[in-house]
């Protein structure tokens, strides 16, 4: 029996006798919620109880770290270096959750514990990002304990604040490069393309989080004692807020309008199946020109998160003197965001926009990263997923969500290669959150053979 087969042997039995459903109620249990107060200490408890004593049986030397940021979660960094002159793989996952909404749970299902009905395990954390990391894990355990070794370096990094946008992520890598120096990054996060299948994306679309307000006056005024006479601060906004987009939400803005759908990303997206949302998508909106997976994987697309002036609750008729709008730009490479909100002035001033205030978010934004689809490690990867599960992966050349995937890219310099073991209908950051037994199964048989090739010396750092 060849070290790759012992080890999936290892893996298959883990899973299918409960070793994995066991190890993942004991994650989802704690309320790691990171977007609140409440969550604080449960944070590092979640390190300290969980993360630690599963990483140090397995050979680990494991230290947490304060974060730079007064506003971020501790950060654990596990490391087994097995000969300085191997591979080494820097691997990521992040053990807060988002807000519990205890309340919208239907009802059999509670957050914080793990819940079996068929094929679906539900748990906040389960699929976001729990379950992820600790397939991953545990894919390097089945080496470990069936040969040895892993026959590799592994550094793995936890945070725990990456619902609140990740602060100090960035600062705690450049400050500590040489610690997590890698060779490549090989972490999980985010939904596959679709269930029965692995993908695999290098990157991510980056976000810009702003606010766009107008504030004429202080207070309300009678709306028929003054309407004619007074602007009205919503209108104002709502006509700025439409000159972004035509009406089937095509950007207007011409520096938002990226300049790297070239032809290589074309021809990759062009072989995706279409996008699995759980819901009915709409065809007639975004970029008429553009299929849908490149609108969402390829482009820019603009959103208005929230919208308020006057008090909706309880109108009265009054003019409103203010009107305020949260709005995102979700970003792909080719996109220049430094110049993403001047260049909104600018379009705002040309068409006589001058009272709409632009107000840039403190937190909540994302650079834009993506590795090129033809890297050797891209290739190696999928390679090797396609061996152990019979089906080429799905390749993306980036999320379209965010991730902090700039940290590793561009602040440690590595190529990234992240292998999402969710799917697109697992309620991630809304109540029900769940995973697929099937999915996790295979991700975790495709994770040991990715790292027992890696083991194997079949990567392109072998012969470099």
């Amino acid at each position: 029996m060849t070290d790759r087969t012992a080890a999936l042997d290892r893996s298959t039995q883990y899973f299918d006798t409960g070793g994995f459903q066991a190890d993942l109620a004991r994650l989802v249990a704690f309320p790691s919620e990171s977007q609140e107060a409440r969550g604080a200490p449960h944070l590092q408890a979640y390190l300290d109880d969980a993360m630690i004593p599963m990483l140090t049986s397995l050979g680990f030397a494991c230290e947490v770290f304060a974060n730079p940021s007064t506003t971020g979660g501790p950060i654990l960094v596990a490391e087994r270096i097995e000969d300085p002159a191997l591979t080494t793989i820097l691997s990521y996952g992040h053990g807060d959750v988002v807000r519990a909404q205890t309340e919208q749970w239907r009802e059999g299902l509670s957050p914080f514990t793990l819940t079996e009905e068929g094929d679906r395990l539900y748990g906040r954390g389960a699929a976001d990002n729990k379950g992820q990391h600790l397939v991953n894990i545990q894919a390097m355990a089945a080496l470990i304990e069936t040969q040895g070794r892993l026959g590799f370096n592994a550094k793995i990094l936890i945070e725990m604040g990456e619902e609140n946008g990740s602060p100090g992520l960035k600062e705690f890598c450049a400050a500590e490069a040489g610690r997590l120096k890698a060779d490549v990054l090989i972490a999980s996060d985010g939904p596959r393309l679709s269930p029965d299948r692995a993908t695999i994306f290098t990157g991510s679309r980056g976000g810009v989080l702003f606010d766009l307000r107008v504030a004429l006056r202080e207070g309300a005024h009678h709306s028929g004692n003054f309407g004619g006479l007074l602007a009205d601060p919503s209108i104002i906004l709502a006509h700025a807020i439409a000159a972004i987009t035509d009406a089937r939400g095509q950007i207007q803005v011409p520096e938002w309008r990226p300049d790297s759908l070239t032809p290589r990303i074309r021809e990759v997206l062009s072989v995706l199946p279409p996008v699995e949302a759980g819901l009915p998508l709409d065809p007639d909106w975004g970029e008429e020109s553009l299929t849908q997976s490149e609108r969402v994987f390829g482009w820019n697309s603009f959103a208005v998160l929230a919208m308020i002036s006057g008090v909706p609750e309880a109108p009265v008729n009054a003019i409103a003197g203010w009107a305020r709008a949260t709005c995102q730009l979700r970003h792909v490479v080719g996109t220049d965001v430094d110049d993403i909100l001047p260049a909104l002035r600018r379009f705002f001033d040309a068409r006589g926009f001058d009272k709409v205030e632009i107000v840039p978010a403190e937190r909540g934004s994302f650079p834009a990263t993506r590795l090129d689809p033809d890297h050797p490690w891209v290739a190696f990867a999928a390679a090797s997923l396609e061996r152990t599960t019979g089906l080429a992966p799905h390749l993306l050349p980036n999320l379209g969500g965010s991730l902090p995937n700039d940290c590793f890219a561009e602040v440690l310099g590595l190529p990234t290669i992240w292998v999402p073991h969710s799917y697109a209908g697992c309620s991630q950051h809304a109540p029900n959150e769940h995973v697929l037994k099937p999915v996790m199964r295979q991700a975790l048989l495709g994770m040991t053979g990715l790292f027992a090739d890696i083991a194997a010396g079949l990567h392109p750092q072998a012969d470099a």
